[in-house]
Formats: C-alpha cells, structure tokens, sequence
C-alpha cells in the first residue's frame, strides 16, 4: 500500500512537502508519480519518476515543484514551492510495484492529502 502523508493548508508563495511510502510485498518499485484532482475537475498528472531518476513534470508546475524518490526507503517525495491558489486540490501517489522478481508490475495508488492555497 501507499501512504502520503504532509498536505496541508498555505498562503500563496508557500512551501508543502509531501511524502508517500510504499509497504506490503515490494520486489521493485519502477515508475512513481503524484497526480492532483481539483474539485469539478479530473485527475492530472502533476509529475513523475523512474528508478533511475528521470523527471517529468506538468507546464504548471515546472519550475515550483521538485519530485524525488529513496529508493531504499520506497518512498517519494514531492517538494512544492511558491504554491499558487490554483494548485489547490486532493494529491495522490501513485507507483507501479512489482510484487516479485519476474512478475508484472502493478499500479498502486495512495489514499490522498488535501493541498489547500489561500490567496
């Protein structure tokens, strides 16, 4: 399972870190992300990165946000600075696990935390 956790609420301009740690049955962690929902809107990429460290970010939030991942400690990491009040919304983990070596890997999602922005 995931678990996120360090949402919150912040003024314009101010800094989040969020974290999710996955547990359970892990071979490997490959892809990691974190994804947004806004109330009335769906769910979008905000950003994601491989094992290897390679990063992708969404135009919004290139340059704000800043995506990291432990790999010995199977979490990811999402550092979010000069938050806007558009940035407001749910923030999910999601990683591809594989269970065992030689098996698929599988989509997980964490349960959620709430990024509130104030103008």
């Amino acid at each position: 399972q995931l678990q996120a956790s360090g949402g919150g609420s912040v003024q314009a301009g101010g800094t989040l870190r969020l974290s999710c740690a996955a547990s359970g049955v892990i071979f490997r962690i490959n892809d990691m992300g974190w994804y947004r929902q806004a109330p009335g809107k769906q769910r979008e990429l905000v950003t994601s990165i491989t094992r290897d460290g390679s990063t992708n970010y969404a135009e919004s939030v290139k340059g704000r946000f800043t995506i990291s991942r432990d790999n010995a400690k199977n979490t990811v990491y999402l550092q979010m600075n000069s938050l806007k009040p558009e940035d407001s919304a749910v923030y999910y983990c999601n990683a591809w696990i594989m269970p065992f070596a030689g098996y698929n890997s599988r989509e997980r999602w964490g349960q959620g935390t709430l990024v509130t922005v104030s103008s």
